[in-house]
């Protein structure tokens, strides 16, 4: 888990990017123009991934799943409701103890928002961090208290989103459940929904937190902000599992559908 970590901190942007201005640096005697072109493809690159325009374009790309029509029969057709885990902050002195990250927070906001208004029972999935407690899923429970929603169900083991829905399975399938609502981020939607899918089950879509929307900057949303660099790394990071899931996964999923 910690190599994973590292690998996505030092080989994905923005680090990668730092890294390629450190490299940049170092070849600036011997191979100046290697040098220059480095740092100016990694400084560019910097630079656009700090553009809420860049941002609004990649997700536009990604947030293929359309938002949940409240209107329909939903809560009918669906047997339960899965939210999925997004990171915590450790040791917050104004909560006193880990919290749900601010994305896990706004999932956890709409499924107690889904669960008040169908009935329907929640799901929680997330394990450790770094195998220390507590797992994003009791986090889960406790917020959803605070909403005045009961957790059903809590899965404790998961850390990637194809993890999720692996153990997720048969926690639900026990019950008999082969319908649920899924929540997560707009741009995770077509990740998750796929990962869930494979295990057999039909999925609601219910996503939330689309970047795609109008940002709202002035200029047309070119100039560099802190909060565009740190949703950039999420929708690159969400490109390369978008890649390597079908590949790192395919056998299992072979394994499911010939079942």
């Amino acid at each position: 888990m910690e190599l994973r970590y590292l690998l996505k901190m030092f080989l994905l942007p923005p680090g990668g990017l730092l890294l390629g201005l450190l490299l940049a640096w170092l070849l600036r005697s011997r191979w100046p123009r290697l040098a220059n072109a480095v740092f100016a493809v990694s400084l560019l690159g910097l630079l656009a991934m700090a553009a809420p325009a860049v941002v609004q374009w990649q997700a536009q790309l990604l947030e293929r799943e359309p938002a949940l029509d409240w209107q329909s029969d939903w809560a009918k057709q669906a047997q339960t409701i899965v939210v999925l885990g997004g990171g915590r902050e450790r040791a917050d002195p104004g909560w006193g103890g880990d919290v749900p990250s601010l994305y896990a927070a706004e999932r956890l906001h709409y499924a107690a928002r889904l669960a008040k208004a169908s009935g329907l029972p929640v799901l929680a999935s997330g394990g450790l961090h770094f195998g220390q407690p507590p797992s994003e899923a009791a986090l889960a429970g406790e917020m959803l208290a605070d909403f005045g929603v009961p957790l059903r169900w809590q899965e404790e083991q998961s850390r990637t989103t194809w993890e999720n829905a692996v153990y997720s399975a048969p926690l639900l399938k026990a019950e008999g459940i082969k319908r649920v609502v899924l929540v997560t981020q707009a741009w995770h939607m077509p990740r998750a929904r796929w990962c869930f899918e494979q295990q057999g089950f039909e999925v609601i879509s219910a996503p939330m937190g689309f970047m795609s929307a109008a940002h709202g900057r002035p200029g047309g949303g070119w100039a560099p902000e802190g909060k565009a660099l740190w949703q950039s790394q999420a929708l690159f990071n969400e490109w390369v599992g978008l890649l390597l899931y079908p590949w790192l996964y395919a056998e299992a999923s072979s394994a499911l559908v010939t079942r």
